[in-house]
């Protein structure tokens, strides 16, 4: 495997960091229309169209989570923790162990103690059969590995998780019962989504992950600029694109070199 790309010295990127107050509440606001949409669709006999609801609410939630753990929301760490246990309880996983391994694979990217981004060597096949068992690697590799300081708060996760399901189960209805199982399967396809799809194929070129442009990444709420925020993670994600831009233009060969999540729904490349 080759060395993982650095961050490329000479270019500003602390004047991305930090959001403005409208900017912090539309992060932690961002997921909430996705959730509601999806179970006053569940609540109706056309139940089925409110899988694409949960899968984007599912999305917007790994984002905001994922701006929690790198502190990009403009909160407290106690409050990104906050916000990391609640998604915890709706989302049905321990997103503090999700945290642990994430910070871990930003400093171990794809080596041997990469526990989150193992499944990127797998195959598209391999790595949804690996899907459901790769929620319970990263809570033991929290568990086992993680100091008093995670094993906290991985417990207080999944007593919320405990919780939620409990009132969901009581309340007993149709969207109740449909939003528990959606999330088991958005857990359960987390490995696939969330990392073999923005690191897959990258192993042998260096390259800090993939890295899409153009409506796709719009689409996907920006996650999709992956290399980007392995360079720099303390960019929040909705200034990425402005990031991307500037390693483009200012970095020979940065453009060229790119690998996009789905090629063929990339925008066209600027060489560099």
């Amino acid at each position: 495997m080759c060395d993982i790309e650095k961050p490329p010295k000479d270019i500003e990127w602390q004047d991305l960091t930090g959001l403005t107050r409208w900017g912090s509440l539309r992060e932690l606001t961002l997921p909430l229309p996705w959730l509601l949409l999806s179970w006053a669709l569940y609540a109706t006999p056309y139940w089925a169209l409110g899988l694409p609801a949960s899968f984007m609410f599912f999305l917007c939630a790994l984002r905001l989570n994922h701006e929690a753990i790198h502190n990009n929301i403009g909160l407290s760490r106690r409050s990104d923790g906050w916000v990391m246990h609640v998604l915890s309880a709706i989302m049905l996983g321990s997103n503090h162990a999700d945290a642990y391994c994430h910070l871990k694979h930003h400093k171990h990217s794809m080596g041997p103690e990469d526990c989150e981004g193992k499944c990127a060597h797998m195959s598209a096949l391999q790595v949804l059969a690996y899907g459901p068992r790769f929620p319970f690697d990263l809570n033991i590799n929290a568990w086992r590995s993680g100091s008093r300081y995670w094993q906290v708060r991985v417990l207080r996760d999944w007593a919320g998780v405990a919780g939620f399901v409990a009132v969901m189960v009581m309340i007993g209805t149709q969207w109740a019962l449909l939003h528990l199982g959606v999330m088991v399967l958005g857990q359960c396809m987390t490995a696939f989504f969330a990392v073999w799809i923005t690191h897959q194929g990258t192993q042998n070129s260096g390259l800090a992950g993939r890295s899409q442009r153009g409506p796709l990444a719009r689409l996907a709420y920006l996650m999709f600029y992956h290399r980007e925020h392995h360079l720099f993670p303390r960019v929040p994600v909705s200034r990425l694109p402005e990031l991307a831009m500037r390693l483009d233009i200012s970095v020979p060969g940065y453009a060229a070199a790119r690998i996009p999540v789905v090629p063929a729904w990339d925008k066209t490349k600027v060489q560099g």
